[in-house]
């Protein structure tokens, strides 16, 4: 789906008192009783103005009736977990305004939005359920087996989650990623690269130093504890760099940054030689279609790499991350449903969805939810209104009124 902010500025007090009780009734209901909803909001107003916010929220696509259901109630759409998130970015005075998309793929989407500075930032948006819905529909199986996981927004809050840990971690000990600023349910903000993906370049003046800088990465982390798990050319950034040397002559280098880590894995994972031999042959195989390089040597081998681990003083930052939070049972549910989607790429066989298909498999999927409540979406908190202040933005940018 896409994000529309334009409703923000419309709603009422009341009104996000409404979606965050939907939001906090959706811990324990894929459908959530409007008599809970009243019971959770507790507006002044008593039922009637709880009523009053359910219409105009649901007028806006962020909450949706779902049709022959065994009882009157609502589920959380994506739009509305959106908003939720971008309110409270916008209390904690993260996100002023919100400009365009400037990437999008099955599992998320990234927009370049502003602080009240107006200093540009990115804001990564996961949606872990847009893969076809013909081929969620048939994996069912997986979503009722898994009853307190099975919801695509807690999953999607996870992957969220996973990647926030893992950057933090990763910045604190040098790793050339982006810097993270914040993250609230399934949105990170982080500050914005001025580089081009490794998939959009065409040559390089020295392919080889290029390739050990991204091999040496690979194994910088396994000396950390870690596998990247997707490390190819969508999810590795190329910086210039330029110097001029006391002649005057000016010269460029290359720096690669690392992006996008829901998929890393620990070195002691069932599957870890599986995931590393995997990246390396990523790089591999990319340097020698686009840049007709061939490294002289084998390996990297991740027997070797397994010795190096927390060797010199390095710092295990598998264990960093889970002591912050993301516990072993979230890893368990994330990782099974990245497994599923991996799964299903070579069943469906279709590489990408129209966006509008998308959105009519999801309206179709209403009917389906109605059957079963799958439990334990994003729960959240009542936050207070943020200061309404009238700060210039950038044209394009579209300014968040909460």
């Amino acid at each position: 789906m896409k994000l529309d902010t334009k409703a923000m500025r419309y709603l009422l007090a009341e009104d996000w008192r409404v979606l965050t009780a939907v939001e906090m009734g959706s811990k324990n209901h894929e459908i959530v009783p409007t008599s809970l909803i009243e019971r959770i909001a507790r507006l002044r107003g008593g039922a009637s103005g709880v009523h009053k916010s359910i219409s105009a929220l649901a007028k806006v696509g962020l909450i949706a009736r779902v049709k022959e259901a065994k009882y009157d109630g609502y589920r959380l759409t994506y739009g509305g977990l959106d908003y939720l998130a971008l309110h409270s970015h916008a209390q904690r005075k993260v996100v002023y305004s919100v400009g365009n998309r400037i990437g999008v793929g099955k599992e998320s989407d990234i927009m370049v939005v502003a602080d009240h500075s107006g200093e540009q930032q990115v804001l990564k948006i996961h949606r872990l359920g847009r893969i076809s819905f013909r081929t969620v529909k048939s994996n069912r199986d997986y979503l009722k087996n898994n009853k307190g996981s099975g919801s695509w927004m807690y999953l999607s809050r996870l992957a969220a989650m996973k990647e926030f840990a893992f950057m933090k971690a990763l910045r604190e000990e040098g790793f050339p990623v982006p810097e993270p600023l914040a993250h609230s349910r399934h949105t990170i903000v982080m500050s914005l690269i001025d580089a081009f993906p490794l998939r959009q370049i065409s040559e390089v003046p020295n392919p080889a130093s290029l390739y050990a800088d991204l091999i040496g990465l690979i194994l910088r982390l396994a000396k950390h504890g870690l596998i990247h798990g997707d490390y190819n050319e969508f999810n590795i950034l190329i910086k210039e760099i330029k110097s001029t040397s006391e002649d005057g002559k000016e010269t460029i280098s290359l720096e690669p940054v690392i992006i996008d880590f829901p998929q890393m894995v620990s070195m002691e994972h069932q599957n870890a030689e599986m995931y590393f031999d995997r990246d390396v042959a990523c790089i591999k195989r990319f340097f020698e279609r686009r840049f007709h390089f061939v490294p002289t040597e084998s390996g990297p081998f991740f027997k070797n790499a397994k010795k190096t681990v927390g060797k010199d003083g390095a710092k295990r930052l598998d264990a960093t991350v889970e002591a912050s939070g993301f516990t072993k049972k979230m890893l368990k549910d994330l990782d099974a449903a990245i497994k599923k989607k991996e799964e299903s790429k070579g069943q469906d066989g279709e590489d990408e969805d129209d966006e509008d298909d998308d959105e009519d498999e999801d309206d179709s999927e209403e009917d389906e939810q109605s059957e079963e409540a799958q439990g334990d979406a994003s729960g959240g908190l009542l936050g207070d209104d943020a200061e309404k202040t009238e700060l210039p933005v950038d044209e394009y940018m579209s300014t968040l009124t909460v």
